[in-house]
This record gives C-alpha cells, sequence and structure tokens, in this order.
C-alpha cells in the first residue's frame, strides 16, 4: 500500500493518493485542481489512477475531480448524501473499496458540512482488522474540528451541523485506536477552522489528549464551544462550495482562455469597463512603482486566499506581475474558481515608462523613521490591520486596529486630512491595505516595512542602547 501526502502551504491544503502495487491502481482524495503531481506520480509507480474522491464540497478551494475524470478516467466518488450536476458514486456509510492489500471503509461525518465523509484506511499486508489511518477531510483537524457555521446561506444553522459533528466525532472516530494515523485536509492558515495546528499529520491518541474540542464534555456545551469565535466567513467560500458541485471547465481549457498579452491601451480600456487590476508583485516593487487604481496581493504569501477574499469572480481581472509569473498568477486564482482572467499586462511596468502619469508610488517606512514621526507635533495615524489574536503580541501604542477583511466595509472610519500608517505582522497585509486605500482615494498612506515583527526588534535594540548608554 502507497499513502502519500501533498500538502499546498498557500491554501493550506492536504490532498492523499492511495496506491496498491499489487492491483496497479490508485485514487485520489480531495485533489486540488491542477492535477499533474498525481497524474505523474501515478505513472511513474506504474498506477492508474481510477477514482477520485471528495470527503466534501470543499469552500476555499475548487477541487480537481473534474480535472482527474477527463484527463485520467477516473470515477468520481462522493458522500451518499452529496447533490450534484456531474454523474458520481454514492459512498455509503459502512461501505468497503478494496483493491489489493489495500481496504477503504466509508465512514459518514457529517458536521463541516451535510456530506462529509471520512475515509478508514486498511494495509491488509499488516492487519485486516486494525485501521492503519483515516482520513478526515475537514471533520476532525490536528488541534481542531470542521467549522460548522459555513452552511447558513443554504439553510443549515450552525447549531445543527454542531451537534451532527459532535456525533460524528463521538461514534466514528474517536472510539478508532490511539496509533491510527489522522491525516485531515487543512492545517494551520486554513479558515475552515480557528485553531489548526500546524503539524499535518497526528494520531488519534495525541489528538484524544490535546484537542480541545476532544475532550470530555456534552453536546450542549460542545455546540457552543465550537460555534463560538469563528472567523468571518469569505463571499468566495460559497462560490466555490457552489462551483464543487457543479460540472465545469478544466483547469487546462481555462488558462489556455486567460493567458492572454493585453497591451496598455487594451488594459486600461478593460479597467475603465470595470476589469479589476491585480499587481501580484512583493510589496517592495509595488510601493516604488505601480499602475494607478490596482490591488497588491503578493505571489509570496497566501496570494490565493487574499484574492478571493477582496476580489470579485465575477468582474474580469487583469494581472500586473514581473515577466513570467503570468501562468503562475492565473493558476493559482484557478486554484479558487476565479476563472475570470482576463489577461496580463503585456511587459509589466515597462509598458507604463512612457505614461508617468498612470505610476503610482509610496514610500515605506523603517520602524525608526515611523518612531520619530510619531513623536512630531502631527503624527501619523497608525491602523494595525492584523487579525484580534495577533494583538496579545503587543501593539504600537495609540494604534487603531481594523482587521483587513474588514478594511473595505470601515474606510470611512479613517481620516482623510492626516496621514495613515499601516502595518501587519510582517508587511505582507500592509501593503494590500496601501493599495486598497489608495484605490479609494487616500493619498497620504504608507506602511510599515517588516511590519510589527521589525518594529518589536527595533523597540527592544532601542531600549537595549538606551541602558547599555
Amino acid at each position: 500500500m502507497l499513502l502519500k501526502q501533498y500538502y499546498l502551504d498557500c491554501l493550506a491544503h492536504a490532498s492523499y493518493l492511495i496506491g496498491d502495487k499489487q492491483s496497479g491502481t490508485a485514487l485520489i482524495v480531495d485533489p486540488q485542481r491542477d492535477v499533474d503531481q498525481y497524474l505523474d506520480d501515478a505513472q511513474e509507480r506504474g498506477l492508474k489512477i481510477d477514482r477520485v474522491i471528495l470527503t466534501h464540497f470543499h469552500a476555499d478551494f475548487v477541487a480537481g475531480h473534474i480535472e482527474l475524470r477527463d484527463r485520467a478516467g477516473a470515477e468520481i466518488c462522493l458522500g451518499a448524501a452529496a447533490e450534484a450536476d456531474y454523474r458520481f458514486t454514492p459512498l455509503h456509510d459502512g461501505e468497503v473499496i478494496e483493491f489489493g492489500q489495500t481496504r477503504l471503509q466509508i465512514l459518514e461525518t457529517p458536521g463541516h458540512t451535510p456530506e462529509a465523509i471520512s475515509l478508514l484506511v486498511f494495509d491488509l499486508a499488516k492487519s485486516a482488522r486494525r485501521p492503519h489511518a483515516v482520513l478526515t477531510g475537514d471533520t476532525l483537524f490536528i488541534g481542531d474540528v470542521g467549522r460548522p457555521d459555513l452552511m447558513a446561506s443554504v439553510g443549515v444553522s450552525a447549531e445543527e451541523l454542531a451537534a451532527m459533528l459532535y456525533d460524528s466525532l463521538h461514534t466514528k472516530l474517536l472510539p478508532l485506536p490511539d496509533d491510527t494515523l489522522i491525516y485531515p485536509a487543512h492545517g494551520a492558515g486554513s479558515l475552515c477552522g480557528k485553531n489548526l495546528s500546524a503539524d499535518t499529520s497526528s494520531t488519534m491518541g495525541v489528538q484524544r489528549r490535546y484537542n480541545y474540542a476532544l475532550q470530555p464534555m456534552n453536546k450542549e456545551e460542545f455546540i457552543r464551544l465550537v460555534t463560538a469565535d469563528q472567523l468571518d466567513t469569505p463571499d468566495y467560500f460559497s462560490y466555490d462550495a457552489t462551483l464543487n458541485r457543479r460540472e465545469r471547465p478544466t483547469l487546462d481549457a481555462t488558462l489556455e482562455r486567460e493567458l492572454q498579452p493585453l497591451p496598455l491601451d487594451e488594459a486600461l480600456r478593460l479597467s475603465n469597463a470595470g476589469a479589476q487590476l491585480l499587481d501580484v508583485r512583493e510589496p517592495g516593487p509595488f510601493a516604488a512603482a505601480h499602475l494607478v487604481g490596482s490591488t497588491n496581493i503578493g505571489l509570496g504569501g497566501q496570494y490565493a486566499s487574499w484574492a478571493g477574499i477582496l476580489l470579485s469572480p465575477e468582474r474580469p481581472i487583469i494581472v500586473v506581475t514581473e515577466p513570467g509569473q503570468e501562468d503562475e498568477a492565473a493558476l493559482r486564482l484557478g486554484r479558487i474558481g476565479f476563472d475570470n482572467v482576463a489577461g496580463y499586462l503585456e511587459d509589466g511596468m515597462a509598458a507604463l515608462e512612457t505614461r508617468p502619469d498612470l505610476v503610482g508610488q509610496f514610500d515605506r517606512l523603517a520602524p525608526a523613521t515611523l518612531d520619530e514621526e510619531l513623536r512630531t507635533p502631527n503624527p501619523p495615524l497608525v491602523l494595525d490591520v492584523r487579525n484580534a489574536a495577533e494583538l496579545e503580541q503587543g501593539t504600537i501604542p495609540g494604534s487603531v486596529h481594523i482587521v483587513l477583511t474588514e478594511l473595505g466595509a470601515r474606510m470611512d472610519e479613517l481620516p482623510r486630512d492626516r496621514r495613515v500608517a499601516i502595518h501587519c505582522a510582517g508587511g505582507y497585509r500592509s501593503a494590500i491595505a496601501v493599495s486598497l486605500l489608495r484605490r479609494h482615494g487616500f493619498d497620504d498612506v504608507t506602511d510599515l516595512a517588516g511590519g510589527f515583527a521589525a518594529w518589536q526588534a527595533t523597540m527592544e535594540q532601542s531600549g537595549a542602547a538606551a541602558s547599555k548608554s
């Protein structure tokens, strides 16, 4: 038996290949939309991918089940409670899939979503009675459980799903042996839970001991616990969950259409008609020079997630990037189903060499410079765009806190006649925030290079220097 995990950092997403050398067959669980790695690995090992299984309809990315069906001839399999536009094989609780020395047993584990399943994996060469692992999808994470509040838009309450989740955990997963390996669909950074570990696997024994949601409690206590303090749900979650139920174009067909160079005049025409300008360069180059009106979401961070949160899947997107990065920019948007890329700015920022009137820029502040400005008679307003939990690491005195996900709706709380200096943890989100404010007419906006981490280090150093003197 072969069980391989693939982990996609930018979406904190884990997918799996389960293969069997004896039978020469394999299946893929919860694939990302770009599926070459699964096909290549299967071919290298002499395996045929004959099934693709979704543990549930994912909300934070578009899965690659359509791609594997069309490219490998794989049969799509979903939980028996699922409803979809395409043909699929329903998997019922207790059902067994056996091939060679590998056996899967289906566990219906609703709670994160109504149709959710988990997959109990047996390596028959070792034991036909004791499971080797369980693939838990978004039902059980390392350090957390799946959030139950994502179905309100279709009439299923968080409390209803939390009750289902409690039953799934206590009747299906918690009874498993301590040494059963736990393989979830997400890790730290995913918005599908609130306390996910950076670990990508664990054991049932470790989770039984340390996972806060698996501690002894009654159902009512569990419901209160798991429904409290969940982060706001991005709008694109419902869009992606719906897309995963539908027949749709494959990623390859989408990228072939999207990867078209746009001359500057055409990009401006589309922008004036409502297209979104997306600059995917890093914060430093964006600050030095950018196309006026563009939003900066750098490829170096959680690019797809922030694009999903801040952009619309309904309006065309024009990508501005360093030459050669167009494919990656469009591919990563495609992973969340944003198939609305109209093209990329031909020649990148070089296209603006004769149009300085279209170029914007701002100076990023070093921590020492911001400290000096805060001591002047007219100091800037410091805007902290970190999440609430990050404030425990400390704050800049006098700063105002508006989490980045809420900035678009709360811009009116900020002054337009005063300099605004924005910071996050490391400088990635603050550059996004600057671009948003500048796009909405805030002229005197800058950010803190290196974020709060750089500020804290600089203040500690200056304090140490002062104490020595």
